[in-house]
């Protein structure tokens, strides 16, 4: 990278600068075996009219830069993580129209069922294989079930936080009245095993109607915070420590 910053300086190019956000979101969507068809369109349904609604169009615009980048994932099992909608800069309606329309019109590809750790090693990938330059980053995970395979979840999720991203949920409880791993409310899995960073905080869907009011809640909530990302939590100071 300084050896092309170098050239194009010596020939009098102005280099190329990452483009500068408020927040750096990716939507990490449950797309596994318990999500059907239906509930797959009104996920994406939710997601685009929530980014569209101009509560969310003012918080995007009240930022400093007035601009966020988005990516949409599904999620699947181990091997299943898919980018679905690429990043896309918002800074008005019609960035937020056109990334809308293009996930409702994208395919289906995940498959399999419920690696979170897998979904978050995936997104913080994203995030961090960008041009972008943004001031916080973040991943949304939302999903009806627990973790199930792939690496280990506490481990992936402490890797992921200690390089500066944070790690809020969105859990759908309605579908499948799923729990968590030892039998726990599935809110309290994701609130114990999934978030992380300073501030990350979990949300809970009740039903189909409320999916859309719930994530446009914490949407909002995500884009006017201005804490920093991406703190390691208690846990991973401890192991530290050892």
């Amino acid at each position: 990278m300084l050896v092309a910053v170098a050239i194009a300086v010596g020939l009098g190019i102005a280099p190329v600068r990452a483009e500068t956000v408020d927040l750096e979101l990716v939507f990490a969507a449950d797309g596994s075996g318990s999500i059907d068809d239906d509930e797959l369109r009104l996920q994406r349904d939710g997601y685009a009219a929530a980014l569209s609604d101009p509560k969310v169009l003012g918080a995007i615009a009240s930022g400093l830069h007035g601009r966020i980048a988005v990516a949409y994932i599904e999620w699947g099992g181990p091997t299943s993580q898919h980018t679905i909608v690429d990043w896309t800069v918002i800074a008005g309606p019609d960035d937020a129209a056109a990334f809308g329309r293009a996930l409702r019109s994208a395919p289906r590809a995940a498959w399999g069922y419920n690696s979170i750790s897998e979904a978050i090693a995936y997104s913080a990938d994203l995030i961090h294989g960008n041009d972008i330059d943004g001031d916080r980053k973040v991943i949304d995970v939302s999903g009806d079930g627990p973790q199930i395979g792939g690496r280990p979840l506490d481990l992936v999720r402490d890797s992921v936080v200690a390089g500066g991203v944070t790690i809020n949920a969105l859990v759908v409880a309605n579908r499948g009245g799923h729990s968590g791993p030892m039998g726990e409310p599935l809110d309290e899995h994701y609130r114990n095993d999934v978030i992380g960073g300073l501030g990350a905080f979990v949300v809970v869907a009740d039903d189909e109607r409320g999916f859309t009011r719930t994530l446009l809640g914490k949407m909002i909530r995500e884009i006017v915070d201005r804490s920093p990302t991406g703190v390691p939590g208690r846990r991973l100071a401890e192991r530290t420590e050892r």
